[in-house]
């Protein structure tokens, strides 16, 4: 008796492990708008911006004065490092990957907006900080951040843009992400960030 329902208890099983992977293909549509839903870039489009694709990991509010947020503020200038009253810092951590066979520069134009038509770029930080998106060229058949690096290791496995962003703009949601080719080139695509 017990080896039929065994039997069942494992079809069921098989069953579902085949839906949830069947569902996980739909998250890696390749798009050029999309919607970002989900941790760890779980349920958001890989956009495509010219030869390269790039996937928010996650995106959320940041305080410095939080351990497990205090090294992504490393490197921020002094001048840059406060805050005016109303505003809140913002983080969007991203992969991008080059599958082709040449390096590509990755976009130094990214930016967020909200629904009220605020638009925010991303502060520029020191060197030192080892988590921080930078661009630059991706190798071939490559991903960046790069393999072995704190940012890859890190607990979003993206490099971070950082933002000072209006907190009515958390009211004025959903922020979009707008990522667009190297200059010289016309290539953009934009997603929803979940915060």
């Amino acid at each position: 008796m017990r080896s039929p329902l065994r039997k069942l208890a494992l079809l069921a099983a098989a069953a579902l492990a085949t839906a949830a992977l069947g569902a996980c293909g739909e998250s890696h549509t390749k798009v050029t708008t999309g919607t970002y839903a989900g941790e760890s870039g779980a349920s958001a489009p890989y956009l495509n911006v010219g030869p390269l694709i790039y996937q928010v990991q996650l995106s959320r509010e940041l305080n410095p004065t939080n351990s497990e947020d205090s090294g992504y503020f490393e490197g921020v200038p002094y001048a840059e490092g406060r805050l005016l009253p109303g505003q809140e810092w913002f983080g969007v951590f991203m992969q991008v990957y080059n599958n082709t066979e040449h390096a590509h520069a990755a976009s130094q134009s990214i930016t967020i907006s909200d629904t009220e038509g605020n638009v925010y770029h991303p502060l520029s930080v020191l060197g030192t900080n080892h988590y921080v998106y930078r661009g630059g060229l991706v190798p071939a058949k490559s991903v960046l951040p790069a393999p072995d690096t704190t940012a890859a290791f890190g607990p979003t496995q993206g490099a971070l843009l950082l933002f000072k962003i209006k907190v009515i703009s958390l009211d004025n949601r959903p922020l979009e992400i707008k990522i667009a080719e190297p200059e010289g080139l016309v290539a953009s695509a934009s997603a929803e960030l979940d915060v």
